[in-house]
C-alpha cells in the first residue's frame, strides 16, 4: 500500500489492474478502515480516472453473487442518485415500461441514500422481495423479462468499504461505481449522474467494460433523471463511438413539468405514485416517466430517436403492457 500511497501524493494515475488488485484484497477484508478511508480519499484528491472506476468496477464484480444462469442482453437504468431532487422513484417506474417493450431489464438499486425512498423502498413497498435469492432472480428475469437486483444482497463484501465511507463523510469513487457494477454483464444501459463532468469517464469505463450500447444523462439543476424543464445533457454510446448532445422539453414538443411537480414522498407514497403511471393516470409523474422510458429504449438502441422511444412508451402504458409487469413481478420475485 505505501507505494500505492506515494503515487496518489504525488498525483500519478493507478493502473486498471492496481486498482483492482487493491480492492480485491479490501473486498476480501485483508486492508484495515484506515487505509481504506486514505486510498478513497487520495483517488478524490487526485481526481479519479475511467480506469481507476474500471478497476473497483471489475474488483466488486468478481466478489459479487452470481447468479445461476448467464444473460448476455440484460439492460439497467440504474443512476448514482446523490442530486438531492427528492424526486418519486422515476427510473425504478421506467424499468417496468421498458420490461414491456421487451428489453431484459436487470434493475439495480439500493435503500434510500439521499430521497426518502430508494427503489428498494417503494418495491418492497409494493410486495416485492427486494432480497430474493439468485435462483428467484434468474426466474424472473427468464418469465417476467425484469428482475431487482438489490446492491446489499448481491455485494456482501461492500461491508469492508460501508466504515471509511462514513468516516469520511464525502462523496468517493464508491459513489460511482454502482450502477456499473451489476453482477450481470449488461449489453446495455442508460446511467443517470448528477455530475456533467464525469461523463466522459463513465462512457469509457462503459466501453472498457464491454457494453455495446449505453446512454448517461444528467437533468437540470444536476438531477440524475432527465426532466421536462431546463436542458438535459447526455452522452452517448454507440457503434464503439462517444458523442455528446443536449436537448429541452420544448424540442420533445412536451409540456414544461417543474421539480416541484414531481417530488416524492415516502415508500408508501411513492409506490401509489407508480402504480397510478403505470394505469395510465395522467400526470406531471406519467409525462416525466414517459420521457426516461423513451431515453431508455433510446439507450438500448430498441428505437432510433428519444421521441420515437417517448410515442412507444405512452404505447405501452395504454395498453397496461407496463402494469403487467409489475404483477408478474410481484407474483414471481415474492
Amino acid at each position: 500500500m505505501k507505494e500505492i500511497f506515494e503515487k496518489l501524493a504525488s498525483g500519478t494515475d493507478l493502473k486498471t489492474s492496481e486498482v483492482e488488485g487493491i480492492f480485491r484484497d479490501i473486498l476480501d477484508g485483508q486492508v484495515s478502515e484506515s487505509q481504506i478511508a486514505a486510498l478513497l480519499f487520495g483517488l478524490k484528491a487526485k481526481g479519479e480516472t475511467p480506469e481507476e472506476i474500471t478497476g473497483v468496477v471489475k474488483a466488486l464484480k468478481s466478489h459479487a453473487v452470481q447468479l445461476p444462469e448467464t444473460f448476455s442482453d440484460a439492460m439497467c437504468n440504474c443512476g448514482t442518485g446523490g442530486d438531492q431532487s427528492y424526486s418519486f422513484n422515476i427510473s425504478t417506474t421506467a424499468s417496468f415500461i421498458l420490461a414491456a417493450g421487451g428489453i431484459r431489464v436487470a434493475k439495480a438499486g439500493n435503500r434510500s441514500i439521499s430521497s426518502r425512498s430508494g427503489s428498494a423502498d417503494v418495491l418492497e413497498a409494493l410486495g416485492v422481495n427486494v432480497a430474493a435469492e439468485p435462483e428467484v432472480l434468474a426466474k424472473a428475469l427468464n418469465e417476467v423479462g425484469m428482475a431487482f437486483i438489490f446492491a446489499q444482497s448481491m455485494h456482501p463484501a461492500m461491508r469492508f468499504i460501508g466504515p471509511a465511507r462514513k468516516a469520511l463523510g464525502l462523496p468517493t469513487i464508491m459513489n460511482l461505481v454502482g450502477p456499473l457494477a451489476n453482477p450481470l454483464n449488461l449489453e446495455s444501459q442508460l446511467m443517470g449522474i448528477y455530475r456533467e463532468d464525469l461523463h466522459l469517464a463513465v462512457a469509457k469505463v462503459m466501453q472498457d467494460l464491454g457494453r455495446k450500447r449505453a446512454l448517461i444523462i444528467t437533468g437540470p439543476d444536476h438531477m440524475d433523471e432527465a426532466a421536462l424543464y431546463g436542458t438535459n445533457t447526455y452522452t452517448l454510446l454507440a457503434d464503439g463511438q462517444i458523442s455528446q448532445d443536449s436537448f429541452s422539453y420544448a424540442e420533445l414538443g412536451m409540456e414544461k413539468v417543474t421539480l416541484s411537480d414531481i417530488k416524492g414522498g415516502d415508500a408508501k407514497e411513492n409506490a401509489e405514485i407508480l402504480v397510478s403511471v403505470l394505469k395510465n393516470e395522467a400526470s406531471p409523474y406519467l409525462e416525466t416517466t414517459v420521457l426516461n422510458a423513451g431515453l431508455g429504449f433510446y439507450a438500448n438502441g430498441r428505437v432510433d430517436s428519444i421521441q420515437a422511444g417517448i410515442a412507444l412508451a405512452r404505447t405501452l402504458l395504454a395498453d397496461r403492457s407496463a402494469y403487467q409487469k409489475l404483477q408478474e413481478l410481484q407474483e414471481v420475485q415474492r
